[in-house]
């Protein structure tokens, strides 16, 4: 190959000197082959070297040709009022069960539940679940519960509520349980991954409040940001807090002590941040630069002030919100007013965040909200679902698919994800505990029900405010009836399993099981009794209808001849008749 490019290098020369004759072709490979030798090694080597050629190495990722799509408009919803509110919140939640958008209401603050199979046109008297006295900021479903929903308000008051299954049919105005303890306006909720009924919430007063909603008691109470807190977010097993604040400083936080790990300044930006934790501990930021430019970090929690990737991307006004898929690694960019989501893959070969690829729609986004992954459809590939909320009042579904051509479950695009189960209660977390997430394969357990799982089970969320000590001994003993009555967490239930004697399997002690069958002998005599009572007066009422019928059917009776009367004798005596009259009597 090079002896050959060296002979048209020598042709090129040949052709472009007058002077220079053209040999045979045998004696000029001959001539060349003799320089070959003579020449310097330096000459020799700048011939014989092989040109340079520059070619890029395409990434290897199933992820690389992942694609978004807009479902049609008659599949998504539409007429939503959706909130004005100048804060910085998505606006939307969604579970495998119900999708939530906070909506203008007049007189307080509301939002809307829907049913995913209530698509379309959305009515404006449609039922909203309204009890805040100012608009609301944020929502935000239980992991672990479909049927529950917390928001928080400006009137201060954090409020959790039960969903029926199916939706509901008139508006909703009396909550769960109301949790009070801010001073001002609540704009932030989040629950725990991993206990069950612990709840999160941050205010305008700089405090965050962990709460046991199953009580309705303040668990812990931080007080280390000295001014607003942007966001918050859990670890994967929520042994850690990650908060961003408006002085520019993100946290890393131990929230059972109370104390800060480690903090540095994020984002040079006076603008809003979000950061988020991946699930092997690296932290990823959002923010502004010092010139106004949105930009993305990737940092390690031992080293926050030096960050491993910044990235610019635009220059925008709209906070980004980043959307996490932990099973895929995939985070999503979504900026508040943007038409655009941007997604990238995290992986550990630099430069570690790598872009894929941005889907565009012609309509701004106002708030989004993204499905859990066991709630996506697993037939079509598809793993991730956006729901985008229009200015227009369009909430509009996007799914984001894997191309493959096999119809079989595809192992590699579905991990086993995160299920509704808890791991801990919220006293064993409080203790000191922690624990993986409970985790599910979608191949074992999910159902397809209208492009996605189900739960196949609604649990009730009950409430038992523990008694102070004024309380007296009659209402200390209805509390602890109460404490009897309710049903054991999955945590406790799973203990139990552990142990070989599951709650629900324990017997009831001896007298019970006597009071028990007596109730039931007695309820089978009165059953008895009531039989002999029916079969006594269908008896009656035969006998009654078959004479009924006789006397209609016989003829008429003739009347009996009535016997003559024979004249009364006359008396010729003097004294009158006992029955005559005298003349002078009327």
């Amino acid at each position: 190959m090079n002896t050959a490019l060296i002979i048209e290098t020598k042709r090129h020369n040949s052709f472009t000197s007058p002077h220079n004759k053209r040999a045979p072709v045998s004696k000029r490979v001959g001539r060349e082959r003799c320089h070959s030798y003579t020449d310097s090694p330096k000459s020799s080597s700048k011939l014989l070297a092989p040109p340079k050629m520059s070619f890029r190495v395409v990434r290897s990722s199933k992820f690389r040709h992942v694609y978004g799509q807009a479902l049609k408009r008659e599949q998504c919803y539409d007429n939503i009022r959706v909130s004005k509110s100048s804060w910085d919140s998505t606006f939307c939640a969604v579970n495998p069960k119900f999708l939530a958008i906070i909506v203008e209401s007049a007189g307080g603050g509301a939002f809307i539940v829907l049913p995913h199979n209530k698509v379309g046109r959305i009515p404006a008297d449609h039922p909203l679940v309204g009890g805040h006295k100012g608009p609301v900021l944020d929502i935000a479903w239980c992991p672990h519960n479909d049927n529950v929903i917390a928001s928080g308000s400006e009137d201060c008051v954090v409020k959790v509520w039960q969903i029926p299954d199916g939706g509901i049919s008139r508006t909703l105005t009396e909550p769960v349980v109301d949790l009070v303890y801010h001073q001002r306006r609540v704009g932030l909720v989040l629950w725990h991954p991993t206990a069950q009924n612990v709840l999160l919430t941050a205010g305008s007063d700089n405090q965050i409040a962990i709460w046991n909603v199953g009580t309705g008691e303040v668990l812990l109470s931080l007080d280390c940001h000295p001014d607003l807190i942007y966001s918050a977010c859990w670890n994967w097993n929520g042994s850690k807090l990650l908060t961003t604040c408006r002085d520019k400083k993100i946290r890393i936080i131990d929230p059972r002590k109370g104390e800060v790990e480690a903090e540095a300044i994020a984002h040079e930006g006076s603008k809003a941040s979000r950061a988020i934790f991946l699930k092997h501990g690296l932290v990823f930021t959002t923010g502004f630069s010092r010139m106004s430019e949105r930009q993305y970090s990737l940092r390690t929690p031992d080293g926050l002030g030096e960050p491993i990737v910044t990235v610019e991307i635009d220059t925008s006004n709209g906070v980004m919100f980043p959307l996490y898929d932990p099973d895929t690694n995939l985070i999503y960019l979504c900026g508040k007013g943007d038409s655009v989501i941007r997604y990238f893959e995290v992986t550990p070969e630099p430069p570690f965040v790598h872009y894929i690829n941005t889907f565009q729609t012609p309509d701004p986004q106002r708030g989004i909200g993204m499905m859990p992954k066991r709630g996506c459809d697993v037939a079509t590939c598809e793993i991730a679902k956006f729901y985008r909320l229009n200015n227009s009042g369009l909430c509009q579904v996007v799914s984001m698919t894997v191309p493959r051509k096999s119809e079989l479950f595809q192992e590699d695009l579905y991990p086993d994800t995160l299920s509704d189960e808890a791991s801990l209660t919220a006293e064993e977390w409080l203790a000191g505990e922690d624990a993986e997430p409970c985790t599910m394969s979608l191949k074992e357990r999910a159902v397809v029900v209208q492009g996605g799982y189900v739960s196949g089970r609604a649990q009730q969320l009950t409430v038992n405010k523990r008694s102070n000590a004024l309380a007296t001994g009659r209402e200390k003993e209805k509390d602890k009836e109460r404490d009897k009555d309710r049903s054991p967490t999955p945590a406790q239930r799973r203990d139990d399993s552990q142990a070989g004697t599951p709650a629900s399997a324990t017997p009831p002690p001896a007298p019970a099981l006597s009071a028990i069958e007596k109730q039931l002998s007695d309820l089978v005599d009165e059953i008895r009794k009531l039989k002999s009572v029916i079969v006594k007066q269908e008896n009656r009422i035969r006998a009654l209808e078959a004479a009924a019928k006789a006397a209609v059917l016989a003829p008429p009776a003739e009347p009996e001849p009535q016997p003559e009367t024979q004249p009364q004798p006359h008396h010729n005596h003097g004294s009158p008749a006992p029955d005559a009259m005298a003349p002078d009597e009327v």
